[in-house]
């Protein structure tokens, strides 16, 4: 629903101007403005915690997030905002890099947290979690996509920058769904934690994947994927 063609009351067009009105009217629902999305995967965690509070960061995941938001920073871009999932582990990536970027405003979601977005294809033996979690974490998963993931508002004058704080998972169908990939493919990517993806959605939809999982800012020892 962001073709302009379908922003538009087509049974209200004027019968003897109708291609004129309908012409001024697409070029006002047009964007014109290029989005700029920074997908971070959090920092390595406590695997041993139970409960999400205490899934905390480690003292090498405060490292590497030390290290991410650093190097968001020397972009000299001009952030308009960072979204994060409400998990723990997500929620203190974000204070760290937020360090690095001061006057970013963030925002905390639930639809962003980590889940199972669709049962993967081939699939895998170490990763089997239960049909009901694909149902219940894929459409929110999906409403993540939906919400977040699209092209400039046609009020939006300029290009925009924001940075998106969750999980492998989310971050792995996000890409394949916004590249029109099938979905089913997620889990044959891989991505590092701390590690920096950039989506481009242009005017007109067209999506550009710049970077994929990149942590070629981090030294060698700084590197996990847990």
């Amino acid at each position: 629903r962001r073709e302009p063609l379908a922003l538009i009351n087509l049974k209200k067009k004027n019968e003897e101007t109708g291609e004129e009105e309908l012409a001024s009217r697409l070029d006002h629902c047009k964007a014109k403005a290029t989005r700029h999305i920074f997908l971070i995967r959090h920092s390595q965690y406590n695997l041993e915690g139970r409960a999400d509070k205490d899934r905390t960061l480690t003292p090498l995941g405060r490292e590497q997030a030390e290290l991410t938001g650093r190097r968001l920073a020397s972009l000299g871009l001009k952030f308009d905002q960072i979204i994060h999932s409400s998990m723990t582990r997500a929620t203190e990536t974000t204070e760290i890099i937020s360090k690095h970027l001061p006057g970013v405003k963030k925002i905390s979601t639930d639809l962003l947290r980590e889940g199972a977005p669709i049962e993967p294809d081939p699939p895998v033996s170490h990763w089997k979690p239960e049909a009901v979690q694909y149902y219940e974490d894929g459409a929110r998963i999906e409403a993540a996509f939906r919400n977040f993931i699209h092209r400039a508002d046609a009020k939006q004058e300029e290009d925009s920058y924001e940075i998106f704080v969750c999980h492998a998972n989310v971050i792995r169908y996000i890409v394949c769904r916004a590249l029109q990939f099938p979905p089913e493919g997620w889990l044959r990517l891989s991505l590092n934690n701390g590690s920096i993806t950039h989506l481009v959605i242009r005017p007109n939809g067209r999506v550009a994947l710049r970077t994929l999982g990149d942590t070629g800012f981090m030294p060698p020892d700084k590197i996990t994927r847990t």
